[in-house]
């Protein structure tokens, strides 16, 4: 009973971290792509709410879906029939396809807020704030492997 109890406050406390470490990431996005667009107080306001819900979107289907299909993939690459890899294929044309619309809706919506030279900066500041966290993480994956 004491191990499930202590397996059980182990995994709480772990999720608890990824989930302050993705609320930090989160905020460092928000600051990162602000300073970069050179946003107005108004211009923030009305992007932020929309760009949010795009990306909580875009989110659901690259992680949730396509991840999902990728995970299968990787599974059951051996045993995988012609048959079920048409059915995933399938599936992933369909989600990279609705990935694909929201972007193109993301870009429509923010037409009405900030200006075309901003939209383009905003896939620029993306791009090199992925970067910049996935060198990050590159770094602390080394400082752990030298510690250990």
């Amino acid at each position: 009973m004491k191990k499930i109890i202590i397996l059980i406050l182990l995994l709480t406390s772990v999720s608890s971290f990824a989930q302050q470490r993705r609320d930090r990431v989160k905020a460092l996005k928000v600051s990162f792509i602000t300073e970069r667009l050179d946003l107005t107080e108004a211009e923030a306001q009305k992007f932020w709410p929309i760009y949010n819900a795009s990306d909580e979107n875009s989110t659901k289907i690259k992680y949730g879906e396509i991840g999902g299909i990728r995970r299968e993939l990787n599974d059951k690459k051996d045993a995988l029939t012609d048959t079920k890899a048409n059915e995933l294929l399938n599936k992933l044309v369909d989600a990279e396809s609705r990935l694909y619309k929201e972007n193109v809706e993301l870009i429509n919506k923010l037409r009405k807020i900030i200006s075309p030279k901003k939209i383009i900066l905003l896939k620029d500041a993306e791009d090199d704030f992925n970067r910049r966290l996935f060198e990050q993480f590159k770094k602390w994956r080394e400082e752990d492997r030298k510690r250990n």
